[in-house]
């Protein structure tokens, strides 16, 4: 393939595949973020109700008793069979839902017919072969290449810090950290945790349970409060929240179990940057802790950015956090720049 054939002819994308939500964003200007959920029709009823065979993202989620649901993303990689918060555990169904998402989710890109679409998909940071694998199967159907990349590594890409910079990415399903030092990073440069957004969810459902007497709520309203009031700070916005007790609207403050909730994530990323900073060299370790970018959906929570850099003052001696203007395309920007800077003979590679 000739450089020039590269560029022409071409539409790239970077695409954020995610346990929450996907994001793709386009060469053509075109971006777009959905829910993770995946839909289909249980009966011909269900079908003939709801004008079509497949849902998507949160339409898909608001018809979920007359779908067979899947949110076929869990802590980042394609799901396999255990039980799910949301969605559906079996394997071959989410295999195909998440080859569905990927499909919906490169249409909103409006490619034309005669255009080779070339993507490039963020993976967690520790993301298995296998894995990986399957995420590229998924994607195969509607691509004509295909590569993967480190979420992370994809954040510090679209902003160009590729030099001594640590990445704090936090998903719904993982944490991802990457460790930069103007080189590809490396297996011993990253690291994934478990402390995303669901596990913020469930601590904090966890902690409705123990304190709300007889108050009724589903993983949704549970997420739902937490993506309005998140925060961390002492001094937060009171989290006030209607839940049915008994059939009846009830409103409850739930500010506290929220806080905590959410304060949990925070020694787990800093312990992990520490990790990353203790096997780097001595001589930029410093600059290192001073060069920290916060992305990804779990960033939006209120506080976070500085009570990070407090924590890594008491544990780590000093730090700097600087949050992304935009959490939600801030992989897919740098996915969709790897995609443009990748050389011609490599896309030839991949076909």
């Amino acid at each position: 393939m000739t450089k020039s054939k590269k560029n022409h002819g071409v539409l790239y994308l970077g695409i954020d595949l995610g346990t929450s939500r996907t994001s793709i964003s386009a060469s053509n200007g075109e971006r777009e973020t959905v829910s993770s959920f995946v839909g289909y029709a249980k009966d011909s009823v269900a079908e003939k109700s709801l004008g079509k065979s497949t849902l998507f993202g949160d339409d898909a989620l608001a018809k979920r008793m007359s779908v067979d649901l899947y949110r076929p993303l869990s802590k980042g990689v394609i799901q396999e069979g255990e039980d799910t918060v949301h969605g559906n555990g079996d394997k071959e169904g989410n295999l195909r839902a998440a080859a569905d998402l990927i499909k919906e989710i490169i249409a909103r890109a409006k490619p034309r017919a005669d255009e080779l679409v070339y993507a490039v998909i963020g993976a967690p940071a520790e993301a298995s072969i296998h894995n990986k694998e399957a995420i590229l199967n998924a994607a195969r159907g509607s691509v004509d290449s295909v590569m993967l990349c480190s979420e992370p590594f994809a954040v510090a890409y679209g902003l160009d810090m590729l030099d001594d910079v640590l990445v704090i990415d936090i998903g719904a399903g993982t944490v991802d950290l990457c460790r930069m030092h103007g080189t590809m990073p490396e297996e011993s440069d990253q690291l994934t945790l478990t402390y995303g957004g669901d596990f913020v969810d469930a601590a904090f459902r966890e902690r409705l349970e123990a304190t709300l007497e007889g108050a009724s709520f589903s993983p949704k309203m549970v997420k739902d409060a937490k993506e309005r009031y998140a925060s961390v700070a002492d001094s937060m916005e009171p989290a006030i929240v209607n839940f049915p007790v008994n059939g009846k609207p009830t409103t409850f403050d739930v500010t506290d179990q929220l806080r905590e909730a959410c304060r949990l994530i925070i020694p787990p990323i800093v312990e992990g940057l520490g990790k990353l900073v203790a096997s780097f060299d001595p001589e930029f370790q410093d600059r290192l802790k001073d060069r920290v970018l916060l992305a990804g959906g779990g960033s939006q929570i209120k506080g976070l950015d500085t009570a990070i850099e407090a924590c890594m003052h008491d544990m780590l001696g000093r730090g700097t956090v600087q949050r992304i203007e935009e959490p939600m395309y801030g992989g897919a920007n740098g996915a969709l720049k790897i995609a443009h800077d990748m050389p011609a003979e490599y896309w030839e590679q991949l076909k």
